[in-house]
């Protein structure tokens, strides 16, 4: 971890991110990046590696009034995989009903996303090392219903690789994974988008066009049925 403290942008931080991965000697890397906020990012990564970069579903699902305070996340694949934090769930009043409408309505919304960005099958995890990447974590809800959902691929190793995180949520992420990359925990944290000068939502467009991109550097024979 670096005592960096913020970031121009995505790009930037997926810059120096890429620099720290790059001094691992990783085998059969493909980088996996959280859609949309995690696509620049992980692209530089990819870049540097010469990895294919691919995205993972994951959606929040967010607390009754106030969507983006996070109360669990779900994760799309074979094996959906559904993290809900129980104790905050009872506190917001969100109800087994409510958890339900919002699963069936981010089901929808990973259907609706993952027909716009695709360009072709999902990468073959099994065997490979994957390097989970986002832009950055906050209550790493999301990021835990990930690596849940990976572990079940077949993996050979699983790093997640982000530029900044609370430190008090890095602990947990460590012992759900091989190896936790975290450029900085900034002090105190608040919210990710503070540590960023630029913090613009990231577009489909841009998705698309990154994933179209780093389609040049990609190995053949690499994309198959999707694992998870």
């Amino acid at each position: 971890m670096t005592g960096r403290s913020g970031f121009a942008d995505r790009e930037d931080a997926g810059v120096a991110l890429a620099k720290a991965v790059s001094t691992l000697d990783l085998k059969d890397p493909v980088v996996l990046a959280l859609p949309r906020g995690g696509v620049p990012v992980g692209f530089e990564v990819a870049k540097v590696l010469g990895a294919p970069l691919d995205i993972l579903m994951v959606r929040k699902i967010g607390a009754p009034g106030h969507e983006e305070y996070g109360i669990g996340a779900l994760v799309d694949g074979a094996s959906p995989q559904i993290v809900i934090d129980e104790a905050m769930a009872r506190l917001v009043g969100a109800d087994r009903d409510y958890i339900d409408m919002q699963i069936a309505r981010q089901l929808a919304e990973i259907e609706r996303r993952r027909a716009l960005y695709r360009t072709g099958p999902p990468v073959t995890l099994s065997g490979c090392t994957v390097i989970l990447v986002d832009d950055g974590i906050a209550t790493g809800g999301t990021v835990r219903a990930a690596l849940k959902a990976l572990a079940k691929a077949g993996p050979s190793q699983i790093i997640l690789a982000v530029p900044l995180a609370p430190a008090d949520v890095l602990p947990e992420l460590r012992e759900m994974c091989d190896m936790v990359i975290c450029l900085s925990s900034p002090t105190p944290f608040h919210a990710v988008g503070q540590h960023y000068r630029n913090f613009d939502q990231t577009g489909d467009e841009e998705v698309i066009r990154l994933l179209v991109k780093a389609k040049a550097w990609e190995k053949p024979g690499l994309r198959e049925a999707s694992d998870i």
